[in-house]
């Protein structure tokens, strides 16, 4: 007689669901064994780790973790929207809301949590929302149409999610956290504080240290501010709950299983309940050592240990590492291991620039042993420290923490790592495993590896072997050049077009990288006026893909301070100029140097102060020097003929007439320039991108040269050239490097890269061999013609005035962090670079 197929019965269909029954699947489970499945939303399984996504344009479909025909190949009999409601365990049925009674063999609770709205009056008000699945998502986005305002309650990893996802429906958004800082339990105190700062940068209000006291609805019934613990009011139109999580243990209880104090399904290390027909998974399961795992890596874990006891296979789960990385509003954050320093004896080895918002923090044991850490703001060192946590490492903690340019360099990668270093904890794969594959798309089919949060694919890069891969990087198979072109022929004005459109099919609808997104802010910003875009780099999307100096047009220094550096064209002044440079560098106590490219650098200015020195140099006729920026910083000169004997051009006026036709002109890298009055070559012009000499008949244009580390003299492209013939071959020269270097690629090593080199070059812009010199400078002149201040233009818009503020919450506030002491008459940033304390704990 044939034996009954036993059936296994799975209530949930989340992530930790979807994992339990791909495990069945790969173990041949699903041949021996009956499955059902129980779902109560209206979809399968879907990524809820990149739930926010949706905002920028991931579809429900895209989001899925279900590959097409998985239920059908593996006979799974899948039941949308119908839950499981009753548990009969004396029976092994279970009955679903429909009112169809399964029978079962064995029964895995897969529920999942709840989101947590805390007891308040006005929390079931019209406007009040939870952030968890699709079908919140769906709602919220509909409620927001028309609204001007919204809060978060809960200012952990969801609940700042939450707020990214509001602001990006144009919502002025506030976030309200109990605790005394942003991400608690992720992050200790000074992560906190350069996160806090981070985040109010963008916009965002925050309360932290006060709690929701009532949500205070209008006349209609509908949400319209809130009262908090402090007894402040804030007015919101929305509010949106994620205030923690609690396990589904709802059926467990009812069924009489044993459950934890606070909540929780009670399992054994075999994830198997009080019945040991039963075993729960994921966030309703209460661990064997006495924890609610809310991660995404110890529920597939625990998913894997369940599909291998029934299997009979020894496989235990007594516990996780909590490590996590993720990308919040995008803020990279991290921490692994013993992040909070709760071993005796442990050592705290701190890098903090709150200014920048960077925190590095790794906790130590007194004999060197890596015991966590906590990164914020640069979490790329993560995928390395991780792994090495518990041993000791191969080079000095403070190596690990300081930035490039301030401790000595550190050549230590995955290589480093050992050959049992795990590299994916979403699916516990080693170096090992990875280092066996070739490719990428190998790795994620064998192992699994980068398919959970994805904060291990840059390190699984660097280990496999270096591919042939032209692409600008992991979300464009296109190089810069080329994505120029795509941007100009399809006249497209936004990153998420680009990417969308034309990015590696797993990137698209993400948020990117920090490679691409200031490549492609470039290459839209130096178009715009052909484009018909906006010219100013603060404008929407635009605001998001530029670098750290863009983000306040100014450039950042080491103290969290700016500098200011208005445009000298030519390195000619007035001295009434000269008297209002000096008296609002004596108004505003700002160190003052004269640089090198012939104008003065005004540093130590607070993000706060910026607009107002603007404004005093932009009423003296003054304009934004773009020192901050990719662009034409100067065109320096010698007085030429008009003074010096030895002068044969005017060369002042060529270099103004330069400086003011290129200013503001967005390119791959930095540019700059200098003009000569005569072979004596007093303005160093043949070490710059391009260079001009005066001669008796004209102008000699050198292209390609550069100063700095790698000095390289410009070769001669032209000679004898007239001021309109010399105007014209800059034009064509400079959009053709525009449009065909590299991402971050200067003219000298664009020049020597270019098969054919200089006579290549001089084919294009001199001879026009590929027909495209009318091109380059119809680009230029719309360039010229289009072109504004960015301070000017800055100061003309109170909504862009918004941005300049030290604290969001409290815009007249000084940073407290920014200081300086005095020295030769003048200020010098007062700096603490690095600290390592030892704490008895």
């Amino acid at each position: 007689m044939t034996e009954p197929t036993p059936t296994i019965v799975l209530i949930g269909h989340g992530m930790v669901g979807q994992r339990y029954l791909e495990a069945l699947a790969e173990r041949g489970a699903t041949a021996t064994h009956r499955i059902t499945v129980l779902c109560e939303e209206p979809r399968p399984a879907y990524d809820r780790v990149h739930l926010t996504s949706y905002f920028s344009g991931s579809t429900p479909e895209d989001l899925s973790l279900t590959p097409a025909g998985f239920m059908e190949e593996h006979g799974i009999a899948l039941h949308l929207g119908d839950p499981a409601e009753h548990v009969d365990r004396a029976a092994r049925t279970v009955t679903s809301r429909s009112g169809r009674v399964f029978p079962y063999d064995v029964l895995v609770l897969a529920t999942g949590s709840q989101p947590f709205v805390p007891p308040v009056p006005g929390k079931d008000a019209p406007g009040c929302f939870v952030y968890r699945t699709i079908e919140d998502l769906l709602a919220i986005e509909e409620y927001a149409q028309g609204r001007t305002t919204g809060a978060v309650v809960g200012g952990g990893l969801l609940g700042l999610e939450a707020a990214g996802a509001l602001q990006g429906l144009g919502l002025a958004t506030r976030i309200v956290e109990f605790a005394p800082r942003l991400m608690p339990v992720q992050v200790d105190e000074g992560g906190g504080a350069a996160l806090l700062r981070t985040i109010e940068s963008m916009g965002l209000t925050v309360h932290t240290g006060v709690g929701t006291q009532e949500v205070l609805t209008g006349e209609d019934g509908r949400v319209g501010g809130m009262l908090l613990s402090d007894g402040s009011t804030v007015d919101t139109d929305l509010v949106v709950f994620s205030a923690g999580v609690r396990p589904r243990d709802q059926l467990a209880r009812a069924a009489g299983l044993d459950v934890g104090e606070r909540g929780g399904i009670a399992v054994d290390a075999r994830c198997r309940t009080s019945d040991p027909y039963v075993y729960a998974i994921g966030e309703c399961a209460l661990a064997v050592d006495g924890r609610v795992y809310g991660l995404v890596a110890p529920g597939y874990e625990m998913a894997e240990t369940a599909a291998d006891d029934l299997l009979g296979r020894a496989k235990e789960f007594t516990g996780a590492d909590l490590s996590t990385k993720l990308k919040l509003l995008g803020v990279d954050v991290a921490s692994f291991g013993d992040a909070h320093g709760t071993a005796p004896d442990s050592l705290d080895v701190v890098w903090s620039d709150s200014r920048s918002g960077v925190y590095k923090k790794l906790v130590v044991s007194p004999d060197g042993v890596l015991l966590g850490g906590v990164l914020v703001g640069d979490a790329d060192a993560y995928g390395l420290l991780r792994p090495l946590t518990g041993s000791v490492p191969p080079v000095a903690p403070e190596q690990l923490v300081l930035p490039a340019g301030v401790g000595a360099p550190v050549a230590l990668g995955p290589s480093a790592l050992p050959d049992d270093a795990v590299i994916c904890s979403c699916h516990n794969v080693t170096k090992k495993a990875i280092t066996a594959c070739s490719t990428l798309p190998e790795v994620k089919k064998c192992t699994k590896a980068g398919t959970g949060c994805g904060s291990c694919v840059k390190v699984i890069g660097q280990l496999l072997p270096a591919a042939a891969d032209p692409g600008l990087c992991g979300c464009f198979p296109h190089t810069r050049a080329e994505l120029y072109e795509i941007v100009r022929t399809r006249r497209l004005t936004s990153y998420e077009q680009l990417l969308d459109g034309h990015g590696r099919p797993e990137a698209r609808g993400s948020d990117g990288c920090e490679v691409c997104k200031p490549a492609v802010g470039s290459i839209i910003a130096s178009l715009a006026a052909t484009l018909g875009a906006s010219g100013y780099v603060l404008d929407g999307e635009q605001a998001a893909l530029q670098d750290t100096n863009d983000h306040f047009l100014a450039n950042l220094q080491r103290n969290g301070s700016y500098s200011v550096v208005p445009r000298i064209p030519g390195g000619e002044i007035t001295p009434d100029r000269l008297i209002v440079i000096g008296e609002v560098a004596r108004d505003f106590g700002l160190y003052t140097k004269i640089t090198g490219g012939q104008r003065i650098d005004l540093f130590g200015a607070s993000v706060d102060q910026l607009p107002r020195i603007w404004a005093r140099l932009v009423d003296a006729g003054f304009e934004s020097g773009h020192a901050y920026g990719k662009a034409l910083r100067t065109v320096k000169s010698c007085v030429g003929q008009t003074w010096c004997r030895y002068g044969v051009q005017d060369s002042v006026r060529m270099a103004i007439d330069l400086e003011l036709r290129y200013r503001g002109l967005r390119a791959p890298h930095k540019l700059k320039s200098a003009v000569s009055g005569c072979a004596r070559e007093c303005a160093e012009a043949q070490s710059k991108d391009f260079g001009v000499i005066a001669t008796a008949s004209g102008w000699n244009l050198y292209v390609g040269g550069n100063g700095g580390a790698t000095p390289r003299h410009a070769d001669l492209l032209a000679q004898d050239l007239s001021d309109a013939e010399l105007v014209r071959l800059i034009d064509r020269f400079l959009m053709f490097y525009i449009r065909t270097a590299d991402r971050l690629e200067r003219t000298s090593t664009w020049l020597e890269r270019m098969e054919g080199g200089l006579d290549h070059l001089r084919d294009v812009v001199v001879h026009d061999s590929l027909g495209l010199c009318a091109e380059l400078e119809a680009l230029m002149a719309d360039h010229v013609a289009h072109y504004r201040d960015e301070w000017a233009e800055t100061l003309q818009d109170p909504e862009r005035l918004r941005r300049f503020v030290s604290f969001v919450n409290a815009p007249g506030a000084p940073d407290p962090t920014v200081k300086f002491v005095p020295e030769r008459d003048q200020v010098k940033p007062d700096l603490a670079v690095l600290t390592v304390e030892g704490v008895a704990r």
